[in-house]
């Protein structure tokens, strides 16, 4: 008899809930196929319910006092470490990357979590005294309101505690919708965020699809939606939540560049290089997928292809250097690109196509892929594909391929590899993208500092953490102030707009 497979819950005014949903969707091991658990697509009425229940906690959770809700970021920080393991292994049993970089994600975002438990020191205003006869003016950031988060399955773990525990240590309550494929591990941190001391209705979970995402766009009560995903959602959330006058942000798409330079060391650089294109097979927004390989550095080919080959592909449990993809789908989508590529005439160096792996016959594995001869008008350079490939261009100088990166239109991350600090400073100066890293393969910042993802891989004014964030989630309010003694009040009305 086929054994009955858990059910995932909302989480609606403090209370895991079991959905009244007719549609439903299996979480699938990527390594195995076996059927992990089932997530519902929620109703329309409990979206309702999950916002309803954030707007009436918001009324006391705005008036709690900064320090009490520091308290429980460092309550949840200890929490977290202490069921690492335990949430690195449900992470790698839905998502498939490996333990390590299992424990990398929760990592990251544990940095975030860390730093909203000091969020108060950058909430500050600003005060002026006498600014004109007797008149004080001073600015209070007060939070917005309920607001949600949309996230995607690269990232269970990092990319949630981006998103809540900054919304909620701002003063805000939050309404989470996580990735349809990979929700356990996110809804684990949910589980040990309200064993932190969260209050019922300050943080609330509902899962679904595009009906659910259209759902929070639409809501009125949602005053602002942060969204991490592909660029065609992205688009489609920016657009259709800031019609219906909500706040946005969308980290989106790319196609993140590295220039390698021939000074660079060798080395170094071709170990980064393999490891950020390919790590998380992959799948992730930062990954490195095209390398521009400037004049004698082309002759390094080789050598990046044996590093390459020397990678192990596996189930994520097994702690190899890759894991599966997150689907057949998505493994058919890379090898269809392949495909592509070989077809359009770019070489082959390196195929993953076939790549087996012992006692894993179902997995979604695409092994390390390595194209030559890329040119910036065929679908491999042109589409991110999400998966272990690395594009090579050549180029005779740094100007050319400063060019063509700042020709692309996503503009997420890049990096460049040297031992020039003039050719690093003028990459630094001339490049048009976000996020640049100087011998540093995937420059995503510390939470002191923004995301800053540009161009097409991004829409809103302002990053998911770090000072932009309180940006985002609060709302400014001026307050100007007069005081009179007793004998002052007797002045004469004055019908100007000066107040001296």
């Amino acid at each position: 008899m086929k054994q009955a497979v858990p059910s995932v819950k909302l989480l609606i005014n403090g209370e895991f809930v079991e959905s009244h949903s007719q549609q439903w969707r299996d979480i699938i091991n990527p390594a195995t196929q076996e059927v992990l658990a089932r997530v519902p697509m929620a109703t329309a009425g409990e979206v309702e319910a999950a916002v309803a229940s954030a707007k009436t906690a918001f009324a006391s959770w705005k008036k709690t006092p900064i320090g009490s809700r520091a308290r429980i970021f460092l309550k949840y920080q200890q929490l977290i470490r202490e069921h690492m393991k335990e949430l690195a292994a449900l992470l790698t049993a839905e998502q498939g990357k490996t333990l390590a970089d299992a424990e990398g994600d929760i990592f990251r975002g544990l940095e975030v979590v860390e730093h909203a438990a000091s969020i108060g020191n950058l909430q500050l205003g600003e005060y002026a005294e006498n600014v004109a006869g007797g008149v004080d003016t001073y600015t209070v950031q007060q939070p917005l309101g309920v607001c949600a988060g949309i996230t995607p399955f690269n990232f269970p773990a990092m990319i949630p505690l981006w998103m809540f525990p900054m919304a909620i240590a701002t003063g805000n309550t939050f309404v989470l919708k996580p990735s349809e494929q990979d929700p356990m591990v996110t809804m684990r941190l949910v589980e040990l965020a309200l064993q932190a001391g969260i209050p019922a209705g300050v943080l609330n979970v509902v899962h679904g699809g595009e009906a659910v995402v259209n759902a929070i766009c639409d809501h009125p009560d949602i005053k602002a939606i942060s969204f991490v995903g592909s660029s065609r959602v992205g688009t489609h959330v920016y657009h259709r939540a800031s019609l219906a006058g909500k706040r946005v942000q969308c980290m989106m798409g790319a196609k993140n560049h590295a220039i390698v330079l021939p000074d660079a060391n060798k080395e170094q650089a071709l170990n980064q290089l393999t490891g950020a294109a390919f790590g998380a097979a992959g799948q992730r927004c930062m990954a490195l997928s095209v390398a521009v390989l400037v004049g004698e550095a082309r002759s390094w080919i080789p050598d990046l292809v044996a590093k390459a080959k020397s990678l192990r592909v596996g189930a994520g449990k097994d702690n190899p250097d890759l894991g599966p993809l997150i689907s057949c789908a998505a493994r058919e989508r890379v090898s269809s690109l392949i495909n592509q590529g070989v077809a359009e005439g770019a070489v082959l160096e390196l195929d993953g196509r076939e790549v087996q792996v012992d006692g894993y016959p179902d997995g979604n594995f695409v092994g390390p892929s390595i194209f030559s001869g890329v040119s910036t008008d065929m679908a491999i350079y042109q589409q991110e594909i999400f998966g272990p490939v690395l594009c090579l261009l050549a180029v005779d100088t740094l100007e050319e391929a400063i060019a063509i990166i700042n020709a692309n239109p996503n503009g997420n991350g890049t990096a460049i590899f040297t031992q020039s600090g003039a050719a690093a400073r003028r990459f630094q100066e001339d490049i048009d993208v976000g996020q640049v890293g100087i011998n540093v393969p995937i420059p995503v910042p510390v939470p002191l500092f923004s995301f800053t993802g540009s161009r097409g891989s991004k829409l809103g004014d302002l990053g998911p953490y770090g000072k932009q964030v309180i940006l985002f989630y609060t709302q400014t309010k001026t307050v100007t102030s007069r005081w009179f003694d007793d004998e002052a009040s007797s002045g004469k009305v004055h019908t100007t707009i000066s107040l001296r």
